[in-house]
């Protein structure tokens, strides 16, 4: 059975600001990885069809251990749509050798003006059955609570 995930957050910047930082190497870096990760980019094609492969580091990995290795998540992103300040879809395939981690987990990203800001509202479909929910969802809020800092930060 398939399983959607979805969080969302308004951010007080435009959909332009928010687009830019969803498509650029550095930013995603920066505000990705979820609280208690860091990333890394190791490969970066921002095009549809393009991608990128992002190494994420728990820095508890005792406590949180990784799908790919005790310590990392290794996922590789395909940008399968990209609508300029609108949405970002993105195909995500998690490197483990779990078969319940097996599988392409669409995220979307829709951004849509609200007020002087922007709604970022992510959903994840096709989600594998090892991923916990509650995690999962904590960690796009997570994420998109970084996204909110960083580009508010930079306005």
């Amino acid at each position: 059975m398939s399983r959607t995930d979805r969080a969302s957050r308004v951010i007080a910047a435009p959909p332009a600001t928010v687009y830019g930082a969803l498509l650029d190497r550095e930013s995603l870096e920066a505000w990705l990885p979820p609280d208690g990760m860091r990333g890394k980019v190791e490969r970066w094609d921002p095009r549809p069809g393009g991608g990128f492969r992002m190494v994420l580091t728990y820095l508890d990995h005792i406590d949180n251990p990784g799908k790919t290795s005790d310590a990392t998540d290794v996922v590789d992103i395909e940008f399968a749509d990209l609508t300029p300040s609108e949405r970002v879809v993105q195909r995500a395939v998690f490197e483990a050798d779990d078969p319940s981690f097996a599988g392409a987990m669409t995220m979307t990203w829709h951004l849509s003006a609200a007020g002087g800001g922007t709604e970022v509202t992510v959903t994840a479909t096709d989600v594998p059955p090892g991923i916990d929910q509650a995690a999962h969802e904590a960690g796009i809020a997570s994420s998109l609570a970084n996204l909110a800092s960083y580009v508010e930060a930079a306005g």
